[in-house]
């Protein structure tokens, strides 16, 4: 099926819809590449592991990988359904609008990217100023840096003001997943486009990919979720059963493939995400031992 491929617990955000509704999911496709479902579910899983090592999260590993396959196949045996966070879903959206998500610490977040010294490519500044509202009025251009799995992939950040107050557009570049590269493929393909359009989802209106750019509107409540905003006291199972459940939402985008998953599922007994994922989690801490080693004995001195 078509997988979201680079799925974290950091990898889900929030945007408003057509109408100005609070909508919360996967915030990320550059990676979506036809694969296992296993694959997400596996990634997913992971990267709660390191979370929960890393002190981020304070549940069991078990926990975190039992409430994950729960809302995935919770949704899969309901048919999957969005995450409007109207009179639905409200513990998901007072999550969502932590305090350290306020406006003032956000737009100065952004007022402190350096500026952009390089001439931006014609196209990128077109699809920013098509998605600004019109008329086209002044802007900043700026350098971004967020994640680590797009490092390298240009990221412009068009910084405006509009009836008094901030607004920001982000051209990002993208390029065919990595799965191609590590098998071998040459293929100029990028699914992220499909996968919006045929997955359970509220559209972002402002999102639009256009070749080998990705522009997007940026601001406090249009951006991804990082765990150190998060609020104490949530109910982290909770977190993650919607995780799963949202994962299921963007397999159904897959819909031949969906009764084959279900099959598949049904055949599984013991604790096989648990046992997968604690086994990706000792080789994703070894090969980053290892990448550390080596960097370290490559660096200038």
């Amino acid at each position: 099926m078509l997988a979201i491929g680079d799925l974290h617990v950091e990898n889900f955000g929030t945007w408003r819809d057509e109408e100005g509704r609070l909508i919360w999911g996967v915030n990320d496709l550059d990676e979506a590449w036809p694969s296992s479902y296993a694959l997400d579910l596996v990634r997913l899983t992971t990267s709660a592991y390191l979370a929960i090592s890393g002190e981020h999260l304070s549940l069991t590993r078990r926990e975190a990988a039992e409430a994950i396959e729960e809302g995935y196949r919770d949704a899969l045996a309901a048919g999957g359904k969005a995450f409007v966070l109207a009179e639905h879903h409200q513990w998901l959206r007072l999550l969502a609008t932590s305090k350290l998500r306020d406006p003032v610490r956000f737009w100065a977040k952004m007022q402190q990217c350096p500026p952009l010294t390089s001439k931006p490519p014609q196209e990128a500044r077109k699809l920013i100023e098509e998605s600004l509202p019109p008329p086209c009025r002044a802007y900043q251009l700026k350098r971004r840096i967020a994640g680590l799995g797009s490092l390298g992939h240009p990221r412009i950040l068009a910084l405006s003001s509009w009836q008094g107050a901030f607004i920001a557009r982000e051209a990002k570049g993208i390029r065919t997943s990595a799965a191609a590269w590590c098998r071998g493929i040459s293929s100029e393909n990028i699914y992220g486009a499909k996968l919006v359009d045929c997955a359970i989802r509220v559209k972002d209106p402002c999102v639009r990919f256009h070749g080998h750019w990705l522009v997007r509107r940026l601001a406090p409540d249009c951006s991804r979720i990082e765990l150190a905003s998060l609020p104490e006291g949530r109910d982290e199972a909770r977190l993650l059963y919607d995780m799963g459940w949202e994962t299921a939402n963007m397999h159904f985008g897959s819909s031949n493939a969906v009764p084959k998953v279900k099959r598949d599922l049904a055949a599984r007994r013991g604790k096989w995400l648990h046992k997968a994922a604690k086994s990706m989690f000792k080789i994703t801490l070894q090969d980053w031992k290892d990448w550390r080693h080596d960097w370290k004995r490559s660096a200038p001195r």
